[in-house]
């Protein structure tokens, strides 16, 4: 392997790392504000590490919902990470152990650290190194968030009631590049909101996410050929 195309993956493996990692904190503090003890908080991030997933069950939890609906929530934006696995179990090519350990780490940014690189060695050095890295330091800043957190007391007191909704929108308004995704986002939104008065804590995330499915299915569809069109080859 190249050295110097090695520790340029490290390098900027490790930039993204360090960045994601210490947002753990916020977790931390807001896993608490939510109703979770220090052990159930640090818990999520060792046994979930998906950083959404966990937001997400957390402010069902804090907003009154049940655990079944937090579960499901948390599940239903945790299965993008199953497309993710798809496309990297080809491209690392870990097989028995391996494969189940390092399936662990497959998060976003550990994902966009290995498909981008030009050989397999260079996508294991991205993927394992982002997140080995994000692993550590999510739980680690988790924990200090935690503990930090249940000693302010009433979180209302401070305003950290609506921790969770920044922290969730602060993770997804990167992620907002297309006129699509906004699209999706605002429709999204203007469902939650409505649902918000009508049904259970944790049900109106489930609705909105309807939103996301029938604008896949109307662009998957527009996207194919009539049936008389030629289909260029």
């Amino acid at each position: 392997m190249d050295t110097a195309a090695r520790r340029t993956v490290v390098r900027d493996s490790l930039g993204v790392a360090i960045a994601t990692g210490t947002y753990g904190l916020s977790f931390g503090a807001v896993g608490v504000a939510s109703g979770l003890d220090v052990a159930q908080t640090c818990a999520l991030s060792l046994l979930m590490f998906t950083g959404a997933s966990q937001f997400a069950l957390a402010g069902v939890l804090g907003s009154g919902g049940t655990p079944v609906a937090g579960a499901l929530t948390a599940l239903l934006l945790g299965t993008r990470n199953t497309l993710y696995g798809l496309r990297l179990a080809p491209l690392l090519g870990y097989r028995g152990w391996r494969r189940f350990t390092t399936a662990h780490l497959l998060i976003d940014e550990s994902t966009a650290m290995a498909v981008t690189r030009p050989t397999r060695e260079l996508s294991r050095t991205g993927f394992l190194t982002t997140g080995a890295t994000i692993f550590v330091l999510w739980n680690l800043t988790t924990l200090a968030g935690a503990v930090a957190g249940e000693q302010l007391g009433d979180p209302r007191d401070l305003g950290l009631d609506a921790a969770v909704g920044a922290a969730f929108l602060a993770l997804l308004w990167p992620r907002l590049t297309t006129p699509l995704t906004r699209l999706v986002a605002g429709l999204a939104a203007l469902v939650a909101a409505g649902a918000v008065t009508v049904t259970p804590a944790g049900v109106p995330v489930l609705v909105a996410a309807g939103v996301a499915v029938l604008v896949g299915a109307l662009t998957a569809r527009s996207g194919d050929p009539e049936p008389d069109e030629e289909v260029p080859t």
